[in-house]
């Protein structure tokens, strides 16, 4: 699992990171089903946590759980380095969201190269909500965009008005997956919406995020490397 390090919403002085349940739903998704978790960061350490995913009206049983689960806190407050970190060990990387992913995930080299080598390889791919924001710049070996020609889904354009950071925000996330040429689809607001494309999964928003980490562990099981 990568996560943001990025902690500045834009220049409002806001602080932003990666949103708490789109970490702790597919977290528990993975750890409760057997597979072994491995947190990643760009600069390692604690990630910043989105001050809002903390509010009481955004605590879900999963970010509950991980409040009391002093494990799971230790291995959050210790992630590796990205640039330690290769696809070679690992069936799947999932990038969870927040708006930190889309000033620091997007162009990252690590993030591209973790991308590549699971695109070369064949491995799952999943991500949700800002998280999507990774395959901006992604390539697939052939040289096309990472999700020309795929189904995706990610934050769609009136969630992030909704949210009101439609000028706060680098790009949109719906705009730049169009972009690239993929099949970009999204449900309601707020309401889930997974998208799995062979091995790639995505997952609209944060109600989306558990959706998107049980896809990810049906294609594991389809591939034959789940548990």
């Amino acid at each position: 699992m990568v996560l943001t390090s990025h902690a500045q919403l834009g220049d409002t002085g806001n602080k932003t990171g990666f949103w708490l349940e789109e970490f702790t739903a597919p977290y528990y998704a993975f750890r409760d089903a057997g597979a072994e978790v491995t947190l990643a960061s760009p600069k390692g350490g604690q990630p910043p946590v989105d001050p809002n995913s903390e509010a009481d009206e955004a605590l879900t049983d999963s970010t509950r759980r991980f409040s009391k689960d002093a494990a799971a806190k230790s291995a959050m407050s210790s992630t590796k380095k990205l640039a330690d970190v290769t696809m070679d060990a690992f069936d799947a990387v999932f990038f969870p969201g927040g708006h930190g992913p889309l000033w620091d995930l997007v162009e990252n080299t690590d993030v591209l190269r973790l991308l590549e080598a699971a695109g070369r390889d064949g491995k799952v791919v999943g991500a949700v909500c800002h998280g999507p924001a990774v395959f901006r710049d992604a390539e697939t070996p052939s040289g096309d965009y990472f999700v020309n020609r795929r189904k995706v889904t990610g934050f769609s354009n009136s969630e992030e008005e909704s949210a009101q950071l439609t000028q706060v925000v680098p790009f949109l996330v719906e705009d730049m997956l169009k972009s690239c040429g993929a099949a970009y689809s999204c449900g309601p607001d707020w309401s889930p919406h997974i998208v799995v494309d062979g091995n790639l999964i995505t997952g609209q928003n944060p109600s989306s995020s558990e959706g998107a980490a049980k896809a990810v562990l049906q294609a594991l099981e389809e591939a034959g490397t789940a548990g």
